[in-house]
């Protein structure tokens, strides 16, 4: 089932055919599976055209069905959306209630006890360090690849850094932006409350997202390994 819905995905990304090779090396299956897996989206009603050889496409207008969760998926949900509801910034915590409304709307009858009665919840913590930046657009900056020029205070000390923030890790009590920084040729960490004014730019940096983040993933691995 998960292979099925990830095709769908597949499909409703694309802006062009998807040939049966390419979804078989993406989901590292058999030509044989992925055909037969077209096959039974198709006998399931879902609009897939095309043919061996030549590639498949997804037409438009095709809708996912409603949302079906395993009451493990649903306190999964659930415990997600009060994490984020409580440490994230403040679009995202409006967004997790919305998102809450939205799953409690969808869930089928069966497991709608289960909004009022999980069996998990978020232990009481502390306040999460709260900032004056507009999350939302720092967010939106990282998304675009935009760099960001900012103004960042560290013990006493203010430094202007043009950066090429990668993502934005969401600690219980801190948030901190990972980023190329031009001023130190290298990957370097950003507590959000200590940036005191930022600016989005309107270039962007060079580099692909996913080749930044493959970087600061490595680099990160070397700085463990090192120590």
């Amino acid at each position: 089932m998960n292979r099925l819905f990830g095709i769908i995905q597949m499909l409703r990304a694309a802006r062009h055919p998807i040939r049966a090779r390419e979804m078989a090396d993406e989901m590292e299956v058999s030509l044989r599976t992925i055909y037969r897996d077209i096959a039974e989206l198709q006998m399931q009603g879902v609009p897939v055209s095309g043919e061996a050889g030549i590639g498949y496409v997804l037409k438009s207008g095709f809708e996912m069905p409603p949302l079906m969760l395993t009451p493990e998926e649903l306190e999964a949900a659930l415990l997600g959306t009060q994490w984020v509801a409580r440490c994230g910034d403040q679009a995202l915590m409006k967004s997790a209630a919305s998102l809450a409304d939205k799953i409690h709307a969808i869930v089928p009858g069966h497991l709608q006890h289960m909004m009022l009665s999980s069996a998990v919840t978020l232990a009481d913590s502390a306040i999460p360090v709260t900032d004056a930046l507009d999350m939302q657009a720092f967010r939106a900056a990282i998304r675009e690849r935009k760099k960001v020029s900012i103004l960042y205070q560290v013990e006493g000390k203010r430094t202007e850094r043009m950066i090429w923030p990668i993502l934005i890790g969401y600690f219980e009590l801190v948030r901190v932006v990972a980023a190329w920084c031009e001023l130190r040729q290298d990957f370097r960490h950003f507590r959000t409350d200590r940036i005191e004014a930022f600016e989005v730019q309107a270039d962007r940096y060079p580099k692909r997202k996913n080749q930044l983040m493959a970087e600061w993933q490595q680099h990160q691995m070397n700085r463990g390994n090192a120590k």
